[in-house]
């Protein structure tokens, strides 16, 4: 099996602890293949607002899982941001990402970010990429550390192959994974582009979501039919939890996404 690649005790420098990220993610992996099975249409939990939550948002949607912002079109081949890696308040986790398709695509998605976690006083990072429904697998060759920041980017050459890279702008130093032939994972739709905050899965539950305080993608453009946009017009995402909103999105620019805690 293709997980039994990844190594499952990595230890990141400037992390006090072995990342969990990995085995959080493989949780997620099973838990994903079952809902494809099963005829779910998307990664993202949509949910309904909270029925007295009034907000003065427009084009906005609800998930138990997504906060960030998504545009919805066709031709999405390219989707980058820049983000600076938060130190979590609370104990948790959480995930910021860039990528393509997961909203109204069914098929696959092409991902990579960076993970976080804080347990007691312990904080751990770890870099991975992602071309759902396989595994996400951890970048090795390369440290994360709160306050750092990092570039993220995606590229489809074709819809079963293309490139992820994470770049750590404060250290100068860049990975990238290059993926071909994936059709047997799931062709891409590249109807999406994505900036997102996440909440991630582990087994039949939502693990406990860390206060991230604020995620704001910079530079943040798509590629859409050979040219780059913005991510004016995008819909914008909050995570709502038990009847309670958790994040407050917005798209300050035609080149921000910002995600607070709430």
């Amino acid at each position: 099996m293709k997980f039994l690649a990844v190594a499952s005790t990595l230890l990141l420098a400037g992390s006090a602890i072995a990342a969990p990220g990995t085995a959080i993610r493989r949780e997620r992996h099973a838990k994903r293949a079952a809902e494809r099975a099963a005829g779910k249409s998307s990664l993202i939990r949509k949910v309904d607002a909270p029925a007295d939550y009034e907000t003065n948002k427009t084009n906005v949607d609800y998930s138990q899982n997504w906060a960030g912002a998504v545009l919805i079109g066709t031709g999405y081949t390219s989707v980058t941001g820049t983000f600076t890696v938060p130190q979590p308040s609370t104990t948790g986790s959480g995930t910021a990402w860039v990528g393509i398709d997961g909203d109204t695509c069914a098929s696959a998605i092409l991902q990579t970010g960076v993970d976080w976690t804080k347990s007691g006083s312990s904080y751990s990072y770890d870099a991975w990429y992602e071309w759902y429904p396989d595994y996400s697998y951890d970048f090795t060759g390369i440290t994360i550390s709160a306050g750092n920041q990092i570039k993220v980017t995606v590229t489809a050459t074709s819809k079963t192959g293309g490139t992820a890279t994470v770049d750590n702008i404060s250290t100068g130093k860049s990975v990238t994974h290059t993926f071909s032939n994936e059709g047997s994972e799931g062709d891409l739709c590249e109807t999406n582009a994505e900036w997102i905050v996440e909440d991630y899965e582990e087994g039949n539950s939502l693990v406990q979501f860390a206060d991230f305080g604020s995620v704001t993608f910079t530079g943040a453009a798509a590629v859409k039919s050979g040219a780059t946009v913005g991510t004016s017009g995008a819909t914008i995402i909050d995570i709502q939890q038990n009847n309670k909103v958790l994040t407050d999105c917005s798209v300050p620019s035609s080149s921000e996404v910002t995600c607070s805690y709430v």
